[in-house]
């Protein structure tokens, strides 16, 4: 009798601890978990589709408002970590940034050729010495310039349109890339980073002219960008070349 007492005790006692340990989960751990869950968090993520290779501008980013329960391990959430970087893959509308999807400076080939979207093109030019293309020692990125010489007037100039130019790289006699060159062949063409309007100079300068590529900067990816923006404002704000028609250029002989 007595251990049927103990035993309905004991049942009794452990109804007790689980109807207690209930009552905890359901008004104790059960907020908190309701609160971890609901904890809003600030994060970054692609307003629109961004090309691999492409330089990420505030335009293409946006700061949203989301929960933080499942978000992805290191998320970034400041806006100042990825503006100016540059995509080192395809990204589409509504990613979040994780930081191997950026990078401060991609100079590789394949990646600022995939991010060209008409705005500027990749033009090559052809190198015929050492002197022409800076002694091979051009790298991926740098900033330079080129100068014209033109030999039947023996005169050397730089176009201002022609000032600052972004090397994509320099390929050599059986296109390989710099960046894929093992052994540091004598490059036979320098491919730049150009506007439309610059690749139409270039390839007229190259046909009738010789260019050399003197090194204006390298190093930092920000810094080297300022360089282009002068050269980009300068082609956004140049006076229009005059259009004369036939007519009017008899008339002025």
């Amino acid at each position: 009798m007595k251990t049927k007492f103990r035993m309905s005790g004991n049942r009794t006692l452990i109804g007790i601890i689980c109807v207690i340990l209930a009552l905890v989960i359901t008004f104790a751990v059960g907020p908190l978990i309701n609160r971890a869950t609901d904890q809003k968090v600030d994060i970054v993520r692609v307003k629109a589709d961004v090309a691999r290779g492409h330089v990420i501008t505030a335009d293409d980013i946006e700061v949203v408002n989301v929960g933080s329960h499942n978000l992805p391990s290191g998320v970034i959430k400041d806006d100042k970590q990825i503006i100016g970087k540059i995509a080192t893959t395809n990204l589409y509308a509504g990613d979040y940034f994780l930081a191997a999807k950026i990078t401060a400076d991609s100079n590789r080939t394949e990646d600022v050729l995939m991010s060209l979207d008409g705005s500027k093109v990749a033009i090559s030019v052809a190198i015929s010495n050492l002197a022409q293309g800076m002694s091979n020692k051009l790298e991926n990125g740098d900033i330079v310039s080129a100068i014209v010489y033109d030999k039947d007037m023996y005169t050397s100039f730089t176009p201002a349109e022609l000032k600052y130019l972004r090397v994509i790289t320099t390929t050599n006699n059986d296109g390989v890339d710099k960046d894929k060159d093992t052994e540091n062949t004598k490059a036979a063409t320098v491919t730049v980073l150009a506007t439309p309007e610059q690749a139409e100079l270039l390839a007229q300068y190259n046909s009738v002219t010789t260019i050399h590529f003197a090194l204006v900067y390298r190093g930092d990816a920000e810094k080297a960008n300022e360089y282009i923006k002068v050269q980009d404002d300068y082609l956004a704000n140049k006076p229009a070349s005059p259009v004369v028609n036939e007519t009017e250029a008899e008339a002025r002989e």
